[in-house]
């Protein structure tokens, strides 16, 4: 599956000068609500998704996605994998877990976002599951920034990559774009403005 042209072809693969939700800067922005405005291709990935999943043989009991970005990622992949799905949202700006969702003691739950960059907001949701009770047993996307290693990737883990080492991290490709720090950003110093995108921008 070439993920990269599935972007492409939705005009997800977005081309500027953008503020990432970590204050970074980049040339590049993957806009997947774009992409999963398709209930055929949004399915077509999950499906892809959960393959890679079934064949480690991870038990997994529900899947759980911050919302924003993760809501649709996650309702499909939960449906693909046939098992129950939740979602945690941001209030008063932090991840909780309501709207009378509960986590059983034990349950093995699997995170899911559309993009992992830094897997921040995804581990910001673990912490909540975990706080009921839950026990983290993976992690999913449909793409992988490059700061994390994914399963069956030449990837290396960066050193701000937040999602812990000792569970998988699956995801169906590998997009590794530039990013700046916005005082060493060479796109603000030749006088280009970065705008956000994205769940917390546009």
């Amino acid at each position: 599956m070439d993920v990269k042209k599935i972007y492409m072809d939705a005009n997800a693969l977005l081309e500027g000068h953008f503020k990432l939700s970590s204050g970074n800067h980049s040339q590049f922005y993957l806009q997947s609500a774009k992409v999963l405005e398709d209930p055929k291709t949004a399915k077509l990935l999950a499906d892809a998704l959960a393959v890679q999943i079934k064949e480690s043989g991870l038990k997994i009991d529900t899947v759980c996605a911050p919302a924003l970005g993760g809501l649709i990622a996650g309702f499909a992949l939960a449906q693909a994998l046939d098992c129950r799905y939740i979602f945690a949202e941001r209030v008063g700006g932090e991840m909780s877990i309501r709207r009378g969702f509960e986590v059983s003691k034990g349950e093995r739950v699997l995170m899911c976002e559309d993009i992992i960059t830094t897997g921040g907001s995804a581990m910001e949701a673990a912490a909540v599951v975990e706080s009921f009770g839950g026990v983290i047993v993976g992690v999913a996307a449909l793409a992988n920034r490059g700061f994390c290693k994914r399963e069956n990737s030449s990837v290396t883990t960066k050193p701000n990559c937040k999602l812990p080492q000792n569970i998988p991290f699956f995801a169906l490709d590998d997009f590794e774009f530039e990013m700046y720090a916005p005082e060493d950003c060479p796109l603000c110093k030749s006088g280009s403005e970065a705008i956000k995108p994205g769940s917390r921008g546009n």
